[in-house]
């Protein structure tokens, strides 16, 4: 009886586990930045306050790395006035214990693998954190939480962990807030051509927007035959053509020109959308690709092309009828596994949304969709560009331009949208209402054909962080290609 009462207690079994952290280094690292200012610049790109298990210790690296930013010297004698005088460790005072770090700091060299050790212990706890509340969740759970909704939660909470080393999801400093603003601008004022985000490839539309900017949702819309998904894929095309990676502090790439881009096509096949590509970069028509009428000399071309084309990185999911959940999943594996910079979707209409609610009625899951679509943006930190649908109204019309009230099934794709784009052909109307040849209207049709013919309009009907306005573009249907429009005071002299 004793034996089994002592296998039952035994001490080899602790009833507590304390979160996995390392004292000493903490200790380490923070005299070495007390002794050597430098140390904390080795370490301040990826290590945080947060980071740091011992209370004491997140508010001594605060404090310092604050007093360092400002240009000021963080050490024992500086530092004491900015800690709570009265808080004792063990038996000595703060002021006592940070000469005490000083004293016993090791050499500068050693400070980024303390910090690293640090950072790895704080990802350690919050795994821990992620674990349990999957596990306690998956116990208790909620009535109206489906198991695929708990799926998603968890593995949004591990990519955050992932990508941030630390989950907590609360508020932020609103100097972190500025520090990143200014941070952008900074890259702005760096980057070729000016742009705080990133370069769509088209000169107008860049100046309009400023490029493609993180976090925001921009819906592309426009009637059928219009060229939407022909301008989607060029945008895509350019930013992953222009990639260039740049290595970061933590050993990680990001890009420094381009991106990466994902693209889910829920109309076309991939094979239709890199015929599409293929035949706007070749100038070669991609009817005649797909009917295999091109002479030995284009095939050549194609050939060359599609070796260039191979070093993109532009991935496309093919997959129809995709749910929002489904679409979270898949970019956030995309961007852990490849880096992911901007994101295309065509088309809106065609995705489905996953409560039961949203299944019942149609505008509810658009609302679902865009909603989703617009925390996806802002979780990921790239922009989305999603096409969608116009009503037929605007064929009833005698001004076919597209306005606001035009997008189709919910003013939620309106509401949550950062950007709203319409892509508009006067040509495409205008050539289906050719008179009789001979007649005073031909005339006058001819003339006003010669003037659009060629031309689209990308109208900005709605922009949160600029002006809106309409840009002229150049479209080649037979090549699906759009292009910039030639600047007035750049063509050639004209004498009439």
């Amino acid at each position: 009886m004793a034996e089994a009462v002592r296998k039952l207690g035994a001490p080899e079994t602790p009833l507590y586990r304390e979160p996995p952290h390392n004292i000493e280094a903490e200790q380490a690292l923070l005299g070495a930045i007390l002794v050597n200012n430098d140390a904390f610049y080795r370490v301040s790109d990826f290590l945080k306050p947060g980071h740091f298990f011992e209370p004491l210790h997140r508010k001594i690296f605060e404090v310092g790395g604050e007093l360092i930013r400002m240009g000021k010297t963080a050490n024992p004698v500086t530092m004491k006035t900015f800690l709570p005088a009265e808080e004792k460790v063990g038996d000595m005072t703060v002021a006592h214990y940070l000469a005490r770090l000083a004293a016993e700091a090791v050499t500068v060299i050693n400070a980024s693998d303390y910090g690293r050790a640090i950072y790895d212990l704080a990802t350690r706890r919050a795994l821990i954190t992620v674990g349990e509340d999957m596990v306690n969740i998956a116990f208790d759970a909620p009535v109206d939480m489906s198991p695929s909704d708990q799926i998603e939660d968890a593995e949004r909470r591990l990519f955050e962990l992932a990508e941030t080393g630390r989950y907590d999801g609360g508020f932020e400093t609103f100097t972190d807030a500025v520090k990143t603003a200014i941070d952008m601008a900074n890259a702005a004022y760096m980057r070729d051509g000016n742009l705080s985000g990133i370069s769509t490839g088209f000169r107008d539309i860049d100046r309009r927007l400023g490029g493609l900017q993180p976090s925001d949702l921009i819906i592309l819309a426009g009637r059928p035959a219009m060229g939407k998904t022909s301008l989607a894929t060029n945008i895509a095309f350019n930013v992953a053509a222009a990639y260039m990676p740049a290595q970061q502090a933590d050993g990680s790439f990001k890009a420094s020109n381009g991106g990466v881009v994902g693209f889910f096509s829920l109309e076309m096949s991939s094979e239709q959308l890199a015929t599409r590509i293929i035949s706007e970069q070749t100038e070669i028509s991609s009817s005649k690709i797909r009917r295999g009428e091109i002479t030995e000399t284009e095939f050549e071309k194609l050939v060359a092309c599609s070796q260039m084309m191979e070093k993109t990185p532009l991935y496309i999911d093919q997959t129809g009828g995709i749910s929002i959940a489904q679409l979270a999943a898949r970019a956030r594996r995309l961007k852990r596994q490849r880096g992911l910079d901007v994101i295309v979707i065509d088309y809106v209409q065609l995705m489905q949304g996953t409560s039961a609610r949203a299944a019942q009625n149609r505008v509810q899951e658009i609302t679902e969709i865009t909603t989703g679509l617009k925390a996806l943006a802002k979780e990921l930190q790239v922009p989305i560009i999603a096409l969608s649908q116009l009503s037929r109204q605007v064929e009833n019309r005698d001004d076919k331009r597209p306005q606001l009230a035009d997008l189709r099934e919910s003013g939620s794709i309106e509401q949550d949208a950062d950007v709203v784009l319409f892509v508009y052909r006067d040509e495409y109307y205008l050539q289906n209402k050719e008179p009789e040849e001979g007649t005073p209207e031909y005339e006058e049709w001819r003339l006003k054909f010669e003037r659009v013919k060629g031309k689209a309009e990308l109208i900005v009907a709605k922009q949160r962080h600029g002006p809106t306005g309409t840009v002229e573009l150049a479209f080649e249907g037979q090549f699906t290609r759009f292009s910039d429009l030639a600047e007035e005071d750049r063509l050639p002299e004209r004498f009439e």
